[in-house]
């Protein structure tokens, strides 16, 4: 499963943006004929001809998260049911999820954008995919990847009762697992369980090579600490369920929007106005999308791109991830965000040993809890309060807690009962288990 026979465009296929917008431009007649076939893109594209070029396509509507949720389950299906491979949906953290639909074909093409990864992947790698299966797209989208390189999967799914922290780090250091994939939180709590667990996470785990991390906001401060903390590379990438990967980094740290492979815009919620740059909302028109394509989809993330050169010589444009970062909780005449306000945190000592944090802002306090050894306790609250005086401008509340105060221990080291249903028992057996499996 080595090779990529897709046919698809590949890195290194484009000398400039110049040859990328060809590469568009010759798909999206196609992208636009696969559209129609869908009860949503059929009714919103029979007023007129229909778009082939990018500057056409413009001139259609965006389509929302919202268009997505009123017509499910199939309005926006463009394929016959047979040749749907799978149904997924997102995780709902913005409202109630969306459907997704993706062929055998559109599998090709999301498999090879996730194993867009600099550091390569290959049959020598051991991948641990820490991210959700189930419905979500995630775990599915890095296994797929894995196995189109040839890796040995290890299925670590998240959020599951079968794979408590414990035999997470377990896996980790007896199998020799060398890639990871998870949101970057995961590896600060690895590093709390294999501590627990009498492991150095920079010494103890030799065949890490690489640690791959997405869907959520990561600060340059935060994926510092956790390189340091573990000895690899952090490796980040940005997609959505709806979409699959749409960007990975490159040798030189920059997010890459994958262009050959779809369509991207700006969108001003305020003014209305789309540009090919700059801050805004990201719109999105995946051009080999067939079992459920979609047209200036608006994911409603807050981005920035540029069209600026890489010194990685890809010749795609760049983009950063804002998150919440452009939005905040006024704290006083201060407008605290998520983002400052973690680039402070990880901006302590590392021998301070701070990993897990959390903040409270309300009009007349920010008050902060940390996680920190009683013998730093002292020193990493004043130090953290006069940061945030320095960058907001105001005073804050900061409380030091011991180890366990936020992420308890018996969370990185607890074992959970998995069960089989059951309801007969021995003398000697404890019956309350058949109550487990309910």
């Amino acid at each position: 499963m080595n090779d990529t026979s897709s046919g698809l465009p590949q890195l290194g296929q484009w000398n400039d943006m110049a040859d990328v917008q060809r590469l568009q431009e010759k798909q999206l007649p196609q992208t636009v004929a696969w559209a129609t076939r869908s009860p949503f893109y059929r009714e919103r594209l029979n007023a007129g001809a229909l778009p082939t070029t990018a500057a056409d396509l413009a001139g259609l509507p965006l389509t929302t998260k919202q268009d997505l949720r009123e017509n499910y389950p199939y309005g926006m299906l463009g394929v016959p049911q047979e040749r749907v491979a799978t149904y997924h949906e997102s995780s709902g953290t913005a409202g109630q999820p969306t459907p997704s639909f993706y062929t055998e074909e559109d599998w090709a093409d999301l498999a090879e954008r996730f194993a867009r990864k600099w550091i390569g992947m290959s049959e020598r790698d051991i991948f641990l995919v820490r991210t959700p299966y189930a419905l979500m797209l995630t775990g599915h989208l890095a296994h797929a990847a894995g196995r189109l390189r040839g890796a040995t999967i290890v299925p670590g799914d998240n959020r599951s009762l079968a794979m408590p922290y414990a035999r997470v780090i377990r896996v980790l250091h007896d199998l020799g697992v060398t890639l990871t994939w998870s949101v970057a939180t995961e590896c600060l709590l690895w590093a709390a369980a294999a501590d627990a667990a009498g492991y150095r996470p920079d010494a103890d785990f030799p065949a890490l090579r690489a640690l791959f991390t997405g869907g959520e906001p990561l600060t340059e401060a935060r994926r510092k600490r956790i390189s340091r903390i573990w000895g690899v590379p952090l490796i980040e990438e940005y997609g959505s369920t709806e979409t699959g990967s749409l960007a990975g980094e490159c040798p030189h740290g920059r997010l890459h929007l994958w262009a050959d492979r779809a369509l991207f815009e700006v969108y001003d919620p305020q003014t209305g106005a789309v540009r090919v740059e700059g801050e805004g909302q990201l719109v999105v028109t995946p051009l080999y999308r067939e079992a459920m394509p979609l047209l200036r989809y608006n994911l409603e993330d807050n981005v920035s791109v540029s069209y600026r050169d890489c010194g990685c010589g890809w010749g795609l444009p760049t983009i950063q991830v804002l998150g919440r970062a452009a939005f905040g909780y006024q704290v006083g005449t201060a407008k605290i965000n998520q983002h400052r306000l973690e680039e402070l945190v990880f901006s302590l000592p590392d021998a301070y040993g701070v990993l897990f944090w959390r903040a409270k802002a309300t009009p007349a306090q920010l008050r902060i809890e940390i996680e920190v050894p009683d013998e730093h306790r002292e020193a990493a609250r004043a130090e953290l309060a006069a940061l945030v005086r320095t960058a907001f401008g105001v005073d804050s509340d900061v409380v030091g807690l011991s180890p366990g105060g936020l992420v308890p221990l018996s969370v990185l080291t607890s074992m959970s009962d998995v069960v089989k249903p059951r309801s007969l028992f021995g003398p000697d057996e404890d019956w309350d288990k058949a109550l487990l499996y309910y």
